[in-house]
């Protein structure tokens, strides 16, 4: 287009219609005078010698020589040759203005399309790069949300392990309350089986078993809610990032889907500068990364801590059962040692019993026996006084007489051995009934001992926990 311009403005500087083409068209300077350049062929002077003009001056052809001759119908400032140069003057800055415009606009093409080109080329390297961008936060969000979920996976499990150890220690104070109340109840017993036996000991053993047993529960559940507090601190913070990294992918997917052609672009001013508040590629990945590092770590202790809590119970309500059996079988053993004795107790009762009552059946035979020898006693005394009645010779120290003196001594011994032998078995009757009231007061006792432990302390003994309860279970 631009050559058939150049061309035509050409023809028209050559070939003007109506002329030779070797002649220049007459409103152009013609040949007449100087060559090449045309310029004027003499200066305009003045028009005959009626009119002497003078030196003048204009802005369009400077000095003219002359001024024009002024009538009443026309005035005249330049000649023909100035009119002629003016308008090749004006042909040319025209074909030099077409000229630098074809020019211009084959620039402004070359522009367009090059820079039309780059803002191609930069839009899809921008967009490409948004794609990245977007699938690498797209990537670390499915990880926060996949590490979010096992969060609350471990928060979950933790919390159940927690309600557990709760449970434990709840269960736990009936143990301690069982093994509190038999050593109560066994204060009660009766002064001469206030000892310290066996089954008192592994009661005491019990007792500061399920303190210390106690103690390590209430550490660790201080220790669980304390991690507990940390992995919801976890969970918030990744959390608070993926929420964070949903609005940065939303916001770097709608760039990527915008167009030159799209309906919801407008100009924003001062988008391009930066705030003081963004961070850098390195520290954004770095932050997300310490943050799964944390959430690594803080699992992990988690994770210990549940199974040092399920060692923990376990083992507690292993030793707790273990020692619960040592009790009941010390208990066990204590009450059949106390039934034994206290059946050979009652034995022993029966034997004093039956001899009590032989005693006092002999010192009632004893009491007759010494009764009758009074009978034999005043016979002979009666003999004897009657021998001695006799007169004068007759009453003679004879063998009769002797032998009835030796008679009286001898009744006299009896007697007396019988007396001592009733004393002896009055003696051996209190001796027997005192063994007698021993023996009933030591079968009470061993009864009100064997009632404590077996009818209040085996009774308590058997609402003991099982080890699953104990467990947390």
């Amino acid at each position: 287009m631009a050559a058939d311009i150049h061309a035509y403005q050409q023809e028209l500087q050559t070939s003007p219609v109506g002329l030779p083409a070797s002649d220049p068209p007459p409103y152009l300077p013609q040949r007449v005078g100087n060559s090449d350049g045309y310029p004027l062929a003499k200066p305009m002077g003045p028009i005959g010698p009626w009119a002497t003009g003078r030196v003048d001056w204009g802005a369009l052809s400077g000095q003219t020589g002359t001024r024009p001759v002024v009538n009443q119908y026309s005035i005249t400032r330049y000649s023909v040759d100035e009119w002629r140069q003016r308008n090749a003057n004006m042909i040319n800055a025209c074909e030099s203005t077409v000229d630098q415009s074809v020019q211009v606009e084959n620039a402004s093409k070359n522009t367009i399309i090059r820079t039309y080109a780059i803002a191609d080329k930069t839009q899809t390297d921008c967009t490409h790069s948004l794609h990245v961008r977007a699938k690498n936060i797209d990537n670390l969000k499915c990880e926060l949300n996949r590490a979010i979920s096992s969060m609350q996976e471990e928060i979950a499990a933790l919390e159940r392990q927690r309600r557990r150890l709760k449970q434990s220690l709840a269960v736990l104070r009936m143990p301690e309350a069982i093994a509190n109340e038999c050593l109560e109840r066994r204060t009660g017993r009766p002064d001469t089986e206030l000892i310290r036996d066996r089954p008192e000991e592994e009661l005491i053993l019990e007792i500061s078993l399920i303190s210390e047993i106690k103690a390590i529960l209430l550490q660790t559940l201080a220790n669980i809610e304390q991690q507990q507090s940390d992995n919801r601190a976890v969970r918030q913070r990744m959390e608070f990032d993926w929420s964070e990294k949903k609005v940065a992918h939303e916001n770097d997917a709608i760039n990527c889907n915008l167009r030159n052609q799209s309906t919801n672009t407008l100009f924003k001013p001062g988008a391009t500068r930066c705030s003081n508040e963004q961070s850098t590629e390195i520290y954004w990945e770095k932050f997300t990364r310490e943050t799964l590092d944390m959430y690594q770590n803080c699992r992990l202790k988690s994770e210990q801590l549940r199974n040092t809590l399920d060692a923990i119970l376990t083992n507690a309500a292993r030793d707790l059962r273990t020692q619960a059996d040592s009790v009941e079988r010390a208990l066990a053993t204590r009450i059949s040692c106390m039934e034994e004795i206290r059946e050979k107790l009652e034995i022993d009762l029966r034997t004093i019993l039956q001899r009590l009552a032989d005693t006092e059946i002999q010192i009632d035979k004893l009491k007759v026996a010494i009764r009758n020898m009074d009978y034999s006693m005043m016979v002979v005394q009666t003999r004897l006084d009657n021998r001695n009645q006799r007169p004068r010779v007759e009453n003679c120290r004879d063998q009769p007489q002797n032998l009835l003196i030796a008679e009286v001594k001898s009744i006299e011994v009896g007697t007396s051995a019988m007396n001592a032998q009733l004393k002896q078995e009055e003696d051996v009757k209190q001796e027997l009934i005192n063994r007698r009231n021993e023996l009933e007061r030591e079968i009470m006792l061993k009864r009100r001992t064997i009632a404590i432990d077996r009818d209040r302390c085996q009774l308590l003994r058997s609402h003991f926990p099982s080890s699953t309860a104990l467990s947390g279970y």
